[in-house]
């Protein structure tokens, strides 16, 4: 599969370029991998993260070009460091050694090819934990088959159901019709999420949404759907920890953090419409101080 790199479709964007030569498309992607951090992560949700974290790996680069991204230092900005399969490996394991319940593979799309190499090695290795793929759900899902059998957990942030909201703030054409489907084929891949003895997930979807400002009506969209397309048992996290970073000062209507209401009104229509399991999160994590520290740490 390494060969798609030649002419690259792995997302929605299908840029086309030839990575093995060189070229590079919108995800700032080359024929390497490019990390900027792996490290024992304790700000997922409680079944996530447990008592000794999720062992979270961050790759550089990104097909979206979130204007409020958090993580613009390595998303946009491309900082990271190249690594190989093999030391993709290494990471994997050592992840593992060091107690991780997890391992956390966030904004892996642009690697598919190169990742699914990695974690088929790993495994033979004795890589055992449930591996997560953390996504913005802008996904081919002819590349997500590549994936089945390796991955445990699919953790989607289905984050727009309005078009325009989509090519405003992330450059994402045609997102909502991308994600869903994307989203449906994680649920065919890993089912519903099951649990282990101790609370921890061991398989299965949890959907994300990030809840914009101003933006209600797209966050009620986004649970309608899940409601009439998805089992009650599939888990959603509402995430009230939007900040304005990077470029959301450009864009007056979401250059503010959300307010008590605005959360309040989310979490009301989730029960309203019949949805049951999820996170809600405390509206002080939005904060700029829950952003990572990309040191390279742990490559």
């Amino acid at each position: 599969m390494l060969q798609s790199l030649s002419n690259c479709q792995l997302c929605p964007h299908c840029c086309q370029v030839n990575r093995l030569a060189g070229e590079i498309g919108q995800c700032g992607g080359s024929d390497s991998i490019k990390l900027a951090l792996a490290s024992l992560h304790h700000w997922e949700e409680p079944c996530i993260s447990g008592d000794q974290g999720s062992g979270t790996i961050f790759f550089s680069g990104c097909n979206l070009h979130c204007v409020y991204c958090q993580n613009h230092e390595i998303s946009q900005e491309l900082k990271g460091k190249t690594v190989s399969v093999d030391q993709l490996v290494e990471i994997l394991l050592n992840q593992q050694k060091k107690g991780a319940h997890n391992i956390n593979l966030v904004s892996p799309t642009p690697y598919i090819p190169l990742i699914a190499a990695a974690l088929k090695i790993a495994k033979a290795q004795g890589l055992h934990i449930p591996i997560i793929y953390n996504t913005s759900s802008y996904e081919n899902v002819h590349s997500l088959h590549a994936l089945e059998g390796l991955i445990d957990i699919y953790l989607p942030d289905l984050k727009y159901a309005d078009h325009q909201l989509s090519v405003n703030y992330s450059g994402a054409p045609k997102y909502f019709y991308h994600a869903t489907r994307a989203i449906l084929e994680m649920y065919r891949q890993v089912g519903s999420p099951c649990f282990n003895k101790n609370g921890l997930l061991e398989s299965g979807l949890m959907i994300r949404h990030l809840i914009l400002p101003g933006q209600l009506d797209n966050t009620q969209r986004i649970l309608d759907w899940i409601k009439e397309n998805l089992p009650l048992d599939v888990f959603i996290s509402l995430m009230g920890q939007y900040v304005p970073l990077y470029h959301a000062d450009q864009f007056t209507e979401i250059n503010r953090v959300l307010t008590e209401k605005e959360y309040n009104q989310a979490i009301d229509y989730f029960f309203a419409i019949g949805l049951e399991n999820g996170y809600v999160q405390e509206l002080d994590a939005a904060s700029s101080d829950y952003v990572p520290n990309f040191d390279f740490s742990g490559i």
